[in-house]
């Protein structure tokens, strides 16, 4: 029995055909070493505008993306990837192109005779999206899939006759009305939407497939592609490899921390064999976060946890039968008690690491979201107020915000006389000392997940304290490589032991950059999180490179936007755009900034901005409100799936839309 990967207490990748693109080769085949982790991209030019594309194409390749994927939305353009293909070849350029295809099985036959691989979308590519709920008989259904076959199936002998490999890519917003009919707007519905056209595919004894499952919500994403393996396995007894993304992921620090938690969650897991990052930026810029991504798998067959357990490791073993005390395939947050403000129906906190100041002044307060007026004698408070500082040994010396506590190392805090706004963090071995004094209202203990070297207490006596000790929150890290393994593996001993106090994750970077370190700290706390651990997060920084100076309003920003990504604290408005490309009516970028300029205010708000009718509205599946173009300077306004203004003129489309917020209550004043 196959859970979804190989292992859940060690890195190791998962076996996947072989798929050969061009000179190419991608996947993890069984008894071999497996090939390198491949990174794309995709052009953002008219594909009409051949040396404008194949110009961009170079600048990509050139930043180290091994796939370029242009859109071909019509005839004329599949047409055209000979050209821009022929100039690439000329200029000494050999990277595979991918070519794009929505709606039109016509360009897609084109593409296939010219390029190395083509990418059709199950939910657009014979079905319709009219975003229409019909009933379908099982007759009628069977009827409708072997309309699929047909229609699909020329593309499948097209492609084994030219060698051309093929990437069945499901996007949750783009379903079918058919599949929506069967399943609804789920992760099962993308797995199957994809097998229908695998298993044409596989009946023609055609097998250069990749398969993607993308979504705009990392949550859903990565429950669909755990559902595609298991579904393969179960099905076929292997699997084809994976192009993880996360779709409309947005721009900034944003869309790099969405896109973070959901390609980084799979990755972990030993998922995927090539990858793109979808930002709302020139494409050259994906790249380099896509090469920080796959780095920390480099050379990485396996890091095993340390077998020091309360339960056998077995129980872990995703081949063994044994049900986990926890869901992959759907998102559950961890059952726990509150203490104070943390864990029970609370939203996860964050602690933020004010230890490094020599003497902490109310400047440094500002930072964490807390702006002290000095006329009117109080503190404002953001919406991305941290709920907790660390201090380790010192005080403020100064009155603090209503909301804010203080945690502070055990021999400091003992000298501390304000024991209600201050709370001690004790090891775990000093916790289990009888006569160690701490809170009355909350202590943190630091618990050690697995790390090689590190000396554990008693397992035993220590479940068996904190079970009964209603003031205890639990502190989690590892030093280990991959400490996000290690540390789940702690939460099922805590699950499988009925320890039901609430946890925080401590998630330390010593990487020799901010940009590495944010997406370090995306793929570990967003990896938990997703699988409904953590009730609250703090982010350390040890970085390897001294001149680097710890950024503490940065900290505590990407701290807000991981559990904003994970979908467990909504904080600030959230953004669906698309990454632009050949079909975009208008200029993304700047119209995203705009949008952000004038709406970043409404919390919880999800607007969504997409450059076409292909990825509106069906891939702003998620949002509230949709500003989707229609027409070069013409824009359709949506409020989530319902058209409520067509072919509004781009130059007052932004006014609009802030009419359209008003009128739906969604709007305050900033």
């Amino acid at each position: 029995m196959q859970l979804y990967c190989e292992s859940l207490t060690e890195y190791k990748r998962l076996p996947t055909r072989e798929v050969k693109i061009g000179d190419l080769l991608l996947g993890n085949p069984a008894g071999h070493r497996g090939h390198p982790i491949r990174v794309q991209t995709m052009t953002t030019t008219d594909t009409m505008d051949t040396m404008a594309t194949v110009e961009q194409s170079i600048r990509c390749i050139e930043a180290g993306s091994e796939l370029i994927r242009i859109t071909a939305p019509s005839k004329r353009e599949a047409e055209n990837l000979l050209n821009i293909k022929n100039e690439l070849r000329r200029r000494g350029y050999n990277t595979p192109i991918v070519a794009d295809i929505h709606f039109t099985p016509n360009a897609a036959e084109i593409a296939a005779r010219i390029v190395e691989k083509v990418r059709v979308n199950p939910g657009n590519y014979v079905d319709k999206k009219k975003f229409e709920i019909i009933e379908y008989s099982d007759i009628e259904y069977r009827e409708e899939i072997d309309r699929i076959r047909e229609r699909f199936t020329p593309l499948v002998k097209i492609c084994k006759e030219y060698g051309t490999a093929m990437r069945i890519g499901t996007n949750h917003g783009s379903l079918s009305d058919r599949i929506m009919s069967r399943y609804g707007d789920t992760p099962i519905g993308m797995v199957e939407s994809a097998m229908e056209f695998l298993r044409i595919a596989r009946d023609e004894n055609y097998h250069q497939v990749v398969l993607s499952m993308k979504s705009s919500n990392p949550q859903v994403m990565v429950h669909a592609y755990r559902l595609l393996v298991k579904t393969m396995f179960d099905e076929f007894g292997e699997c084809y490899p994976l192009h993880l993304g996360v779709t409309e992921a947005g721009d900034g620090e944003d869309g790099r921390i969405k896109s973070s938690i959901g390609i980084g969650t799979l990755l972990e897991d030993g998922l995927g064999d090539t990858i793109r990052v979808s930002l709302t930026e020139d494409p050259d810029l994906e790249i380099p976060v896509c090469k920080n991504l796959v780095k920390r798998y480099d050379g990485q067959e396996s890091t095993v946890v340390s077998r020091q357990s309360a339960v056998p490791v077995h129980d872990l073993d995703p081949t063994n039968p044994v049900r986990l005390p926890y869901d992959p395939f759907n998102y559950q947050r961890r059952e726990t008690f509150a203490v104070d403000n943390i864990g029970g129906k609370h939203v996860p906190i964050v602690i933020a690491d004010l230890s490094k100041p020599e003497k902490i002044t109310r400047e440094d307060l500002k930072s964490v979201g807390y702006t002290y007026d000095s006329h009117l004698d109080k503190w404002n408070i953001s919406d991305t107020a941290a709920d907790y500082i660390f201090t380790a040994d010192q005080e403020t010396g100064f009155a603090l915000p209503g909301t804010l506590r203080v945690i502070m190392n055990h021999k400091a805090w003992l000298n501390t006389p304000d024991k209600e706004k201050y709370f001690p963090v004790l090891e775990a071995g000093q916790y289990i000392e009888k006569n160690c004094p701490g809170s009355s209202r909350i202590k943190f203990i630091m618990i050690d997940c697995f790390s090689e070297g590190y000396s554990q207490p008693s397992f035993n006596e220590l479940f068996t304290k904190l079970k009964n000790d209603p003031t205890a929150v639990v502190c989690l890290s590892s030093t280990n490589k991959n400490a996000m393994q290690s540390t789940r593996r702690m939460f099922v001993e805590l699950e499988n032991n009925k320890v039901k106090n609430p946890a925080i994750f401590i998630c330390d970077s010593h990487d020799d950059s901010m940009d590495q370190s944010l997406i370090h700290y995306s793929v570990e706390s967003g990896a938990l999180l997703l699988d409904g651990f953590c009730d609250g997060i703090f982010l350390g920084h040890h970085f390897m490179n001294k001149n680097i100076h710890t950024d503490v309003r940065l900290m505590n920003s990407v701290a807000f936007s991981i559990l904003q990504a994970a979908r467990t604290r909504i904080s600030k408005t959230e953004y669906i755009s698309c990454p632009s490309c050949g079909r975009t009516l208008f200029d993304l970028q700047e119209t995203t900034a705009r949008i952000r300029a004038v709406t970043n205010h409404l919390k919880g708000v999800k607007i969504a901005i997409m450059g076409c009718i292909v990825n509106g509205p069906g891939e702003m599946a998620d949002a509230d409100f949709g500003y989707v173009g229609s027409g070069p300077g013409k824009i359709t306004l949506y409020k989530g799936k319902e058209i409520v203004k067509r072919n509004v003129n781009s130059n007052v489309a932004v006014d609009e839309l802030i009419g359209l917020l008003k009128e739906n209550e969604a709007w305050v004043e900033p």
